[in-house]
Formats: C-alpha cells, sequence, structure tokens
C-alpha cells in the first residue's frame, strides 16, 4: 500500500486541497472523495500518476468550494481560515509558507473558486497551464488569462515586505508578552498605527463582527476581550509556516496570526471559533 501514489503524494495533495479551501477540514473530506475516485482508475492508463491525482483533487476542491461559498455568505462575523500547527521547516521553503500563512490564505478567499485553483496551481505548485486547463475544464487560453487576472487581484492585497523569521518571532514574542503582562502601552508599540484586527468567532465564542481598526482602538480591544490586568498564559507556535501566538483564556482557545512590516504588526488574526482549532496539537504535513 505504500506504493500507492496517493499515499506518496498525499502530504502534496493536502497542502493543494487546503490552499484551495482554506479548511483542513474540507480539504480532508475531499482527499477523502478524491481517493474513492482513485482507487476506481484503472492505473495502467495513467502516465503521470501525480499530474492525474492533482487534478482529481482539485476538481474536488473546486465542487466543494462553490458549495463553500454559500455557507460562509451566512457565517456569523468574519470568516478566517482554518490555522494548523506546521513545523518551523515549512519556513525553510520561503515561497510554501508564504501561500499556506493566515495573510495570503485571506486574500485568495476574496478570489472567485476558478481563479483561486488557476492561481494556486501555478503560483504556488507551478503547473503548466495545459495541465491547470484539465483541471478546472477550461482551455489554456483562458486559464492564461484567468492567471494574469488573479495575480493582479492577489498583488494588490499581499503584504508587501517579506521579513525573516526571526524578525517575526522576535515580533510576535513582543506582542504576546505585552499581552500577557497588560502592557498596553508597549501593546501599542508594536502595532503599526493603522494595523487592523480581524477576528473570528463563528458565532460560538465572542469575537468582534467587523475589522477594527488603529493601533489604539485595537489595543483597548484585546485588552477588554483578553483581560490584561489580569494576565494570562501564552505560548509562541508555527502556525501555518510562521511563528505565532497561542493563548487560553477561562478554557477557551485563541490562535493569533500577524502580519509583520517594517518591524511593525500590520495585520492581526485572532482565530478563536474552536471548530477550527482542532489541529493545533499536531503538525500538518505540507509539501509542493
Amino acid at each position: 500500500m505504500t506504493d500507492d501514489p496517493f499515499v506518496a503524494h498525499r502530504s502534496l495533495l493536502f497542502t493543494v486541497a487546503y490552499e484551495m479551501l482554506g479548511s483542513a477540514a474540507d480539504a480532508e473530506d475531499v482527499l477523502q472523495e478524491s481517493w474513492l475516485r482513485w482507487a476506481d482508475v484503472d492505473r495502467s492508463q495513467v502516465r503521470d500518476s501525480r499530474a492525474y491525482l492533482v487534478r482529481i483533487v482539485t476538481r474536488q476542491a473546486l465542487n466543494r468550494l462553490r458549495t463553500l461559498s454559500r455557507r460562509r455568505e451566512e457565517y456569523i462575523g468574519h470568516w478566517l481560515p482554518e490555522p494548523l500547527l506546521t513545523s518551523a521547516d515549512v519556513a525553510d521553503d520561503v515561497e510554501l509558507a508564504e501561500s499556506v500563512s493566515i495573510a495570503m490564505l485571506t486574500v485568495l478567499e476574496t478570489l472567485g473558486p476558478a481563479e483561486r485553483a488557476v492561481f494556486v496551481l501555478r503560483e504556488v505548485f507551478d503547473l503548466p497551464y495545459e495541465e491547470i486547463a484539465e483541471a478546472i475544464g477550461k482551455s489554456a487560453a483562458a486559464v492564461r488569462q484567468i492567471g494574469r487576472r488573479a495575480r493582479v487581484h492577489v498583488a494588490a492585497r499581499r503584504p508587501r515586505v517579506r521579513v525573516s523569521r526571526s524578525e517575526q518571532q522576535a515580533v510576535v514574542e513582543r506582542f504576546l508578552l505585552a499581552l500577557r503582562t497588560g502592557q498596553l502601552l508597549e501593546l501599542m508599540e508594536v502595532m503599526a498605527p493603522d494595523v487592523v484586527l480581524t477576528a473570528d468567532g463563528g458565532g460560538i465564542v465572542a469575537a468582534a463582527l467587523a475589522p477594527i481598526h488603529g493601533a489604539e482602538l485595537v489595543a483597548k480591544v484585546l485588552a477588554r476581550a483578553h483581560g490584561l490586568e489580569a494576565g494570562f498564559e501564552t505560548t509562541t507556535v508555527w502556525l501555518n509556516g510562521a511563528p505565532a501566538g497561542r493563548f487560553e483564556i477561562n478554557g477557551e482557545t485563541t490562535a493569533v496570526s500577524v502580519v509583520v512590516e517594517d518591524g511593525s504588526i500590520t495585520r492581526i488574526y485572532l482565530m478563536r471559533n474552536p471548530q477550527k482549532l482542532t489541529r493545533l496539537d499536531r503538525p500538518a504535513a505540507l509539501a509542493r
């Protein structure tokens, strides 16, 4: 069974599905559906099993994405991706780490299903246009046009500056220390003046329903929501290929991912929906 191409490429297939869906749970469902289809395939007719499997997963993910888009329209509050615990070595592949970051997955949410599929398969996994065309059922010329449109869209919204993992980690630790010790001034100093905080509670736990703008207001909201004066435990963890944070308050877990630009935090993503926090105890296997 270990010789089965599906097993050999499972980490890659999971990564494709996760980047298209922003949800590990849905990605696992897509892999299960894809496995059932792969089990019925005449392997002797498959020349390139990796490409064939990526096509199967892409089609299943597109079907799931169209269903999810309707469900997310009814979501309570702001929808954020499901964070994954990852090992530090994911960051060694800079392009992979950026592509699975919470910030990038949030940007990908603003693309249509076909645009998202083309962007992920071309920009992240470097698939030929002809293969992408087969996967999504469009012509290669159409795929090129979709790809150009998606690249422009993403470029206008993605973080502008890449930082080293050491700088990211240092800023994250300053941020978490300020939260843990209740240092409101330090918390404001580590954030850019125009910082934006986005939270996701899914209507299950308390969370801001709309993004919050500005360092002073964000600091006050964090202080009020997380009881800085009482103090609580925080942990630096690796989420989605980057240093991030995890903290527990009254038995509730929060995962926090930040974007660092020019030494300051410009984006804060607070993921509080407990249904999305089930992957924080074992590193996910990601691959390109």
